[in-house]
């Protein structure tokens, strides 16, 4: 098995100083104290797109030449705004897609699953112009395509049943999974539902008000009450648009501290973002009385909106630095009411409502919706990073503050997106089909040319993705036919597809699977997100994790019946295709083929079957880097 391993597998991929005003001497400011990851996180983001890029072109099998930018089919104004900056620029394209790449990228992006062989070997064949357009429409009404965009929204939500603040419960992050679900199911507007988990009220455990589990999770513990008012607008504005910087200027003024990091934050006022969080200064999280175990509410919580409250500026203790009084027109304030960042007061008593209302008519709204599907599709998003999103930065028609730059790479395409967004009633799947169906979105990640860190956000390539934990996990399965079954707290139905899984740390029924997943860096929704990185401990369990190595046997419990059937087969082309097919989505090269079928020869005596020889076959193509990517 080492020895086809070796052959088939490829390498894994590898300020100026300010004073401080005095507000915030002896507070603790998390940019001045590591300014470093703060400025560099738009560029960490674009280098670690343009180097995996690097790094994984070495993998990708043959060489396909690049192409006038001029010669690609323009479909949409992405297509006219991505192949006019490059002929601009004078940077070459990739060309686009064979049928066997696109077919890998479209179903794994979509659904988070690998095609079958049977997959590949129909649309290839398939001579119907508009093909690709209809297995995008296929696999975007598919039930993996929910099981795949509820795993991103679960994430964007950050729905777990632990939390180092206030925890929702198994039963809680149930109910918020079953609204994800129903939600991408039901194509329901990102507008309703960004106003069903802000201006939730109700218990967490209830289907129907699952939107507490939202609100639930902004509760900061162990502070005066103004630092959950803080906390829920840091997440709000974060997963609605796109603004985390309300964490830094709800310490502090923005001035002398974002200087260099943000053009909005620089010029906002603590006093702004406490008008901002005080729309939730009427919200109260009750836990649930008492504590009988046979009552199906005990551990839940309570969300309850009070008639009255304001924002008060009496703290002398907690997460952030004192709140105290400030001077509005020449008086003193202790008491705040709510105040939209654009300027608009709350109209009504329903000071969440209006805050969504605020949001929806924000042009961040849109904008942050748009952003965030362009970055799950294309894997770099037009501004970045997509949760530092700079209003000051992004509106095509209006120029930058002095010595700033707009911070999408292309300002007007972000802009239309939006717009589709808004024009479609803010549809996920219908923003998702028009990107997937963009000539941009279909170029190849070959590109036989200089490849340089300018390029990646030019997007003259496809930029390659390693899958997330669960779509490895499930590709294996698939692959293999060997299916698992998982048991999941409060679900009487067991899971046999990670994507399934209601949050990444499932199943903890099974440490075995857990574990391999773990390894791959899908984070808790809590204190760790998600990451591409990759690590020595995610390869080890590619190459020995029980869940991988059952999964290639021929023989015992448990083994792979189609990895048995395929070594009854004795056309030794037959086998080597059908196995490319299956765990790769394509046909081997010339030199992995002669490698395969100097394997399948050895195998003619009892020490070396022929069942053994298809185990190593798929155990190495497991083990090749472009089974782990999306490209």
């Amino acid at each position: 098995m080492k020895t086809v391993a070796l052959a088939l597998s490829l390498l894994s991929l590898p300020l100026p100083a300010q004073d401080p005003p005095p507000e915030a001497s002896g507070q603790n400011c998390s940019f001045l104290a590591a300014p470093d990851e703060f400025l560099s996180r738009e560029s960490r983001v674009r280098r670690d797109a343009y180097e995996r890029t690097l790094a994984f072109s070495r993998s990708l099998p043959g060489r396909r030449a690049t192409v006038d930018p001029a010669e690609i089919p323009v479909r949409s104004f992405i297509d006219e705004e991505i192949f006019r900056r490059l002929q601009a620029d004078g940077v070459q394209s990739a060309a686009l897609t064979t049928d066997e790449e696109f077919l890998r990228r479209i179903t794994l992006d979509l659904t988070g699953r690998i095609p079958s062989a049977a997959d590949i070997r129909a649309f290839t064949a398939d001579t119907n112009p508009e093909k690709r357009d209809a297995i995008i429409d296929t696999l975007i009404a598919s039930p993996e395509f929910v099981d795949k965009w509820s795993v991103w929204l679960g994430d964007l939500l950050q729905n777990a049943a632990t939390a180092q603040n206030r925890s929702q419960q198994i039963e809680g992050r149930n109910r918020l999974h079953e609204y994800i679900r129903d939600a991408i199911y039901s194509q329901k507007s990102w507008r309703d539902i960004a106003y069903q988990m802000v201006n939730a009220v109700g218990n967490n455990y209830d289907h129907a008000t699952a939107g507490a589990n939202f609100v639930l999770r902004g509760q900061a513990v162990m502070g005066p009450a103004q630092d959950t008012y803080d906390l829920l607008l840091v997440r709000t504005a974060t997963a609605f648009l796109g603004i985390s910087h309300y964490d830094c200027v709800l310490c502090h003024n923005g001035k002398f501290h974002l200087e260099l990091v943000h053009a909005w934050g620089v010029r906002t006022t603590r006093l702004e973002a406490w008008r901002m969080a005080a729309h939730f200064s009427r919200v109260t999280l009750q836990g649930y009385p008492g504590n009988d175990p046979a009552n199906y509410y005990t551990n839940s919580t309570n969300i309850l909106e009070r008639a009255t409250g304001t924002y008060d500026l009496n703290t002398n203790f907690g997460n952030r630095p004192n709140r105290t009084p400030v001077t509005i027109d020449g008086k003193s304030v202790t008491n705040l009411t709510p105040i939209y960042r654009d300027g608009t007061a709350a109209p009504t008593s329903d000071w969440r409502a209006a805050l969504v209302s605020g949001m929806v008519r924000d042009p961040m709204f849109a904008r942050n919706f748009a952003n965030r599907l362009w970055k799950a599709m294309f894997n770099l998003a037009l501004a970045e990073p997509v949760d530092g999103l700079d209003p000051l930065r992004l509106d095509p028609a209006v120029t930058p503050p002095d010595n700033w730059t707009y911070q999408a790479s292309h300002p007007w395409l972000l802009e239309k997106l939006a717009q589709v967004a808004r024009d479609n009633d803010y549809n996920l799947r219908e923003t998702i089909r028009f990107i997937a169906k963009s000539s941009a979105y279909q170029l190849s990640s070959h590109y036989d040319a200089d490849w340089d860190i300018t390029k990646a956000s030019l997007f003259a390539r496809h930029i390659p993705r390693r899958l997330e934990a669960e779509e490895v996990h499930d590709a294996i399965v698939k692959a293999t036919g060997v299916m698992p079954s998982y048991t999941v707290g409060g679900w009487a139905d067991r899971v046999s597809w990670a994507m399934q899984l209601p949050e990444p740390v499932e199943p903890r029924s099974d440490g075995t699977a857990a574990g391999f997943m773990n390894s791959f860096n899908r984070g808790n929704r809590d204190t760790l997100q998600r990451s591409q990185s990759g690590s020595i401990l995610m390869w080890l369990n590619m190459m020995n994790n029980t869940l991988v190595t059952n999964r290639v046997r021929t023989a015992g419990n448990p083994s792979s019946a189609y990895l048995a059937t395929l070594a009854a087969n004795k056309s030794n082309d037959a086998v080597i295709e059908e196995i490319f097919f299956t765990f790769l989505s394509r046909t081997p090269t010339e030199y992995e083929k002669g490698v395969a079928l100097k394997t399948l020869a050895k195998a003619t005596t009892a020490q070396y079957t022929r069942a053994m020889a298809v185990e190593d076959l798929a155990w190495a193509l497991i083990n090749k880097t472009d089974f782990m990517f999306s490209y």
